[in-house]
């Protein structure tokens, strides 16, 4: 497929992971990718692969966000998705017991870090023809799976989508959420037996992989999507279905 051709594609936290997988996704379906990240040495090596350009780009900074933004549109002359990968997970589970600064490191890297990208997209989205958006959640904010800031975080990108998707609807902006299960990136590095022992609790079998979310996030960011809007779309093997398959 070749969905993107002739359109541009800001991704943010592109150097690793879940991001840098979308970057490859929508760069072999012929989009111009602007490959932004914190981590630039890494950015530069992806983009490099790709034949994109790279941008540095601190989600945790507005500024930062801004530029990166508008250098890449100033590259490549317009910008028509943006997905924000950025993002990590800062742990704390017992969420009464953490302090104020523990829960506003983790909202303004997942949370506000996800609108400081929006925001500073949305003028060009909405002079695109089908301007898309599409963020990284977690499933981690449907169901409970502790770290609770990380958690509620990735929950309130879903009804930010919701709004956003109302709000911007009639400017032809689509904003949509994809909310992945455990999958197999440098989090886990040094972990390998959690993550087999994690494919027991998912109906297909498995952990997921990169390309998995990608190839959701492709879709949701393509024309093929263009009557669907304010939605999370999990890719989770199955694992909200309920535990039936372990009762078999």
């Amino acid at each position: 497929m070749r969905r993107f051709v002739g359109q541009v594609a800001f991704v943010s936290g592109a150097a690793h992971g879940i991001g840098r997988a979308a970057a490859e996704r929508l760069a072999a379906e012929g989009a111009m990718v602007a490959v932004a990240d914190i981590d630039t040495e890494a950015a530069a090596d992806v983009a490099r692969g790709l034949g994109a350009a790279a941008f540095r780009c601190d989600v945790t900074d507005r500024a930062s966000v801004d530029s990166a933004v508008a250098e890449a549109v100033d590259r490549f002359g317009r910008l028509d998705v943006l997905v924000n990968a950025a993002g990590n997970n800062l742990g704390g589970n017992a969420g009464a017991e953490l302090s104020d600064e523990q829960w506003g490191r983790q909202y303004d890297f997942t949370f506000t870090g996800a609108v400081r990208c929006i925001r500073a997209a949305l003028p060009h989205l909405v002079a695109a023809p089908d301007g898309a958006v599409v963020l990284i959640g977690s499933i981690s904010g449907m169901v409970a799976l502790g770290t609770d800031p990380y958690a509620a975080a990735k929950a309130g990108l879903s009804n930010l989508v919701r709004n956003l998707g109302a709000t911007h609807g009639p400017q032809g902006v689509r904003f949509n959420v994809v909310a992945p299960g455990t999958v197999a990136t440098r989090a886990f590095a040094g972990k390998e037996q959690l993550l087999e022992d994690l494919k027991a609790i998912y109906p297909l079998g498995r952990v997921g992989r990169p390309e998995d979310v990608a190839a959701a996030v492709a879709f949701l960011a393509s024309s093929d999507a263009s009557w669907i809007t304010g939605v999370t779309l999990p890719v989770e093997g199955g694992l909200t279905t309920g535990p039936g398959h372990l009762l078999r």
